[in-house]
């Protein structure tokens, strides 16, 4: 089995916001094929698309009703062939998400399994009786906001939903529903697709014993915006019993060549010790993507913690490390007060792409995107909906990708889903290609560098006991040993760097003199070292 995965750059596509092709407003597949060209020339090894599958939309697709089929709104099942294709064409992989731990109320399975408690899928998703002063089974809730758990009238019974009303759980204890899902996955990859992301990893098994989580232990004295957050969720969701799953879907990828898997891990209070459990040995996960980077710190403790701890809990396990995704406030706008924001954009894109592990990159990332401003009748997200003002949802992060300064930025000829407005217009494909010193062009010439440098992909990390703000470790690969230093503040930084090769590949606000490394706001460096070199 090739590992091409392992230190790849997967190019995250929102299929709704890429491209529209035929002026609905709404991004679809032929829109993603007109320009892949720009994810080739930007240096990605894959694309991971978001799901483009039929589906009520009231989660944006994350709510499927048909696991082997395309959503018209996104095009036909020929447009993806073709996508595929194409993308194969100019070098890059294929990977598609998949929504196992759910589906759509829609979905025929659901639809059958509420009519009776005897029927053919009755036990397909999770049913339990009330209990008897007619309150839900337990104090499980929904990340999106109440109960767990809704009431059906024909069932008389609750069924589970760890999201929407609308996406009711698969109950993976019932042997018939693992072994559908997984021939949901292998339709796709006779089909030709490259791997999977599989969306919520952690959330397929419940506790079958329907015990009521524990108060999260770093509950404060003010309640959250969501309640969700003052949980612990040790039964609702991370169940020991994923672990044989994982094993399942791993045996069926390695029936095809050079596929992979990465997974969403979801757990605010042990996500990294459960991604170096879904991902350790070769019989599992190839990768978790992890939420860990995706907050609003923005130390070089934190970043350095992060690193550390996973590759000390798993030495044999691998990341996919990543800043911004289609769920989270963007990452320039997050870190906004650590500096003027296209130099913490350049900052950003250099720290991620030198990590350890594999890295995702979000739509839009490549050009400084910052988070749209919204007004509430504009919002589509159901936890923005809900939480306002507090918590605006994820919209904001989902507008549509701005090729160019026209009207609304060369994303579709007709009126968009969601609007682009004046701040992310200005940071557009087109005014920043080819300019010197753009954020776009920098993350080209970061991912060309990466690619130049072995280290930066295959190599170890060590790490230098360096003060805050500043962020430094080399990356070692059969004799080359590479020290990737970072500022993380406006005040310049001075570091003395013995034996060093001077600088390569592309650097921001750094100046050497001699031993001496002067890195200015948000500055960055990378140069060859002796192996054994300390930075101080």
């Amino acid at each position: 089995m090739s590992d091409w995965w392992r230190g790849s750059v997967t190019y995250q596509i929102y299929p709704r916001s890429f491209q529209d092709s035929n002026g609905d407003g709404v991004g679809d597949l032929r829109g993603i094929h007109e320009r892949l060209d720009h994810v080739a020339w930007l240096g990605a090894d894959a694309i991971w698309l978001s799901p483009f599958f039929p589906s009520p939309m009231d989660d944006m697709g994350y709510d499927v009703s048909d696991y082997t089929g395309i959503d018209p709104l996104f095009g036909r099942m020929e447009d993806f062939d073709a996508l595929l294709a194409r993308a194969h064409e100019l070098g890059l992989k294929v990977i598609i998400d998949q929504v196992l731990s759910h589906s759509s109320s829609r979905h025929p399975f659901f639809q059958e399994s509420r009519q009776s408690r005897d029927n053919p899928k009755s036990d397909w998703y999770v049913w339990a009786d009330p209990q008897p002063d007619g309150s839900p089974p337990n104090n499980w809730l929904s990340v999106f906001g109440g109960s767990a758990w809704e009431w059906d009238a024909q069932r008389r019974q609750y069924y589970l939903h760890n999201f929407l009303t609308t996406q009711p759980d698969f109950n993976f204890h019932n042997p018939e529903v693992q072994d559908w899902l997984l021939e949901q996955m292998r339709f796709w990859l006779e089909r030709g697709v490259d791997g999977f992301r599989l969306d919520t990893v952690n959330f397929y098994f419940h506790d079958a014993d329907l015990r009521s989580n524990r108060p999260n232990p770093q509950n404060g004295p003010v309640p959250p915006v969501n309640p969700y957050d003052m949980q612990d969720h040790a039964f609702s969701k991370s169940r020991d019993e994923n672990i044989a799953f994982l094993l399942r879907m791993r045996k069926l990828l390695d029936e095809y060549p050079d596929r992979t898997m990465v997974g969403e891990v979801a757990d605010g209070l042990r996500g990294l010790s459960i991604i170096a459990e879904y991902t350790s040995g070769n019989d599992r996960l190839h990768m978790a993507y992890t939420f860990e980077m995706l907050s609003r710190t923005f130390t070089a403790g934190h970043f350095r913690s992060r690193i550390e701890e996973f590759f000390a809990t798993a030495p044999h396990g691998w990341p996919c490390w990543a800043f911004s995704n289609h769920d989270v406030v963007r990452h320039v706008t997050r870190w906004a007060g650590h500096g003027a924001s296209d130099d913490v954009a350049r900052l950003a894109a250099a720290m991620l792409l030198s990590f350890e592990g594999s890295v995702s990159l979000y739509q839009g990332e490549e050009l400084g995107q910052t988070e749209t401003e919204l007004l509430y009748d504009e919002l589509t997200d159901p936890p923005g909906l809900r939480f306002w003002p507090e918590d605006k949802g994820r919209d904001g992060c989902r507008t549509p990708m701005v090729w160019n300064d026209g009207p609304h930025g060369g994303f579709t000829s007709g009126k968009p889903w969601l609007p682009v407005k004046p701040p992310q217009l200005a940071r557009n494909v087109a005014a920043q290609k080819g300019v010197a010193g753009s954020v776009l062009e920098t993350y080209r010439a970061l991912l060309q560098f990466r690619r130049s440098e072995p280290a930066l992909i295959r190599g170890k990390s060590h790490f230098f006991d360096l003060p805050e703000p500043v962020l430094g470790f080399t990356r070692s690969h059969e004799g080359r040993t590479l020290a990737c230093l970072f500022n993380l503040d406006t005040a310049p930084a001075t570091l003395t760097i013995p034996g060093h090769g001077g600088l390569v590949g592309p650097s921001q606000a750094a100046r050497i003199e001699g031993d001496r490394l002067t890195l200015g706001a948000n500055g960055y460096a990378f140069l060859p070292v002796p192996e054994t070199a300390v930075v101080s």
